[in-house]
């Protein structure tokens, strides 16, 4: 993704430009909020892919986030600095799952980044990480806080 892509990125300096395209690519764990119906916010952590100008995050079918998405698509990605506070990255955009999206473990990044992670969780394969968490959450940026 180029900084034309991300709105906010082409604001920063080059120096913390540079940084941010790093974390949202080599960042393991991130936080998606969404909203309940009832105005709560709800936030999980993820696993996600920096990808095609969107950010994508795989979920077990009929989870809370789908539900919240179903009914209000506003959501924020955030990249935590738990040492300090003052490296914290949050991306907000329009969420949405697709159904038709393709299957993690068609994506060589994504198991790339995952595989590991998912074995020492006691998944044998990428595909059987894949069976578990099979709905797509796309997320398009539309404002970058860093």
């Amino acid at each position: 993704m180029t900084a034309a892509t991300l709105p906010g990125l082409a604001d920063l300096a080059a120096e913390r430009r540079a940084h941010v395209q790093k974390r949202l690519e080599t960042d393991v764990i991130a936080w998606l909020t969404t909203v309940r119906p009832s105005g709560q916010p709800d936030s999980v952590p993820v696993w996600y892919l920096w990808a095609d100008a969107h950010i994508l995050v795989y979920s077990r079918p009929n989870t809370p986030k789908l539900r919240n998405l179903a009914t209000n698509p506003r959501a924020t990605v955030a990249l935590d600095d738990t040492r300090a506070g003052f490296d914290v990255v949050r991306v907000e955009g329009e969420a949405r799952h697709v159904p038709t999206h393709p299957a993690l473990d068609a994506l060589p990044d994504y198991v790339a980044k995952y595989a590991d992670l998912m074995r020492r969780i006691g998944y044998g394969s990428p595909g059987d990480f894949a069976e578990d968490f099979s709905e797509a959450i796309v997320v398009t940026p539309t404002r970058l806080r860093a």
